[in-house]
């Protein structure tokens, strides 16, 4: 079983790719399933809430809510989409640089 499930905003579809500076429209969610502070899964996820006209960071939590995610990493989270994370009680945190730099500096 994992401990946690996070999501993390991406310019890109691997650990390399920096977290994009907003959540809503990144173009790629990276998400992780970690046990024992070690990354057992990746999956990437194109994310389809980047071409809304409206309600993207609003869609986009939907999204990371389905898949039972217990955290979000992205440079920004608007505050609509913050009020709809914070409903399924989805922690988030603003960081920035790589993918792979967010992922080790939260296992630590």
């Amino acid at each position: 079983m994992i401990d946690i499930k996070i999501a993390v905003s991406s310019t890109g579809k691997d650990l390399n790719n920096k977290v994009d500076s907003v959540f809503g429209r990144c173009p790629y969610f990276i998400i992780a399933e970690i046990k024992n502070k070690k990354i057992l899964k990746l999956e990437t996820f194109k994310n389809i809430s980047a071409a809304k006209s409206g309600g993207a960071g609003i869609s986009a939590a939907q999204f990371v809510a389905d898949k039972g995610i217990d955290a979000v990493i992205a440079g920004s989270i608007g505050p609509r989409a913050s009020d709809v994370l914070k409903q399924f009680k989805i922690k988030t945190y603003e960081e920035s640089g790589s993918v792979k730099q967010v992922l080790q500096k939260f296992l630590k």
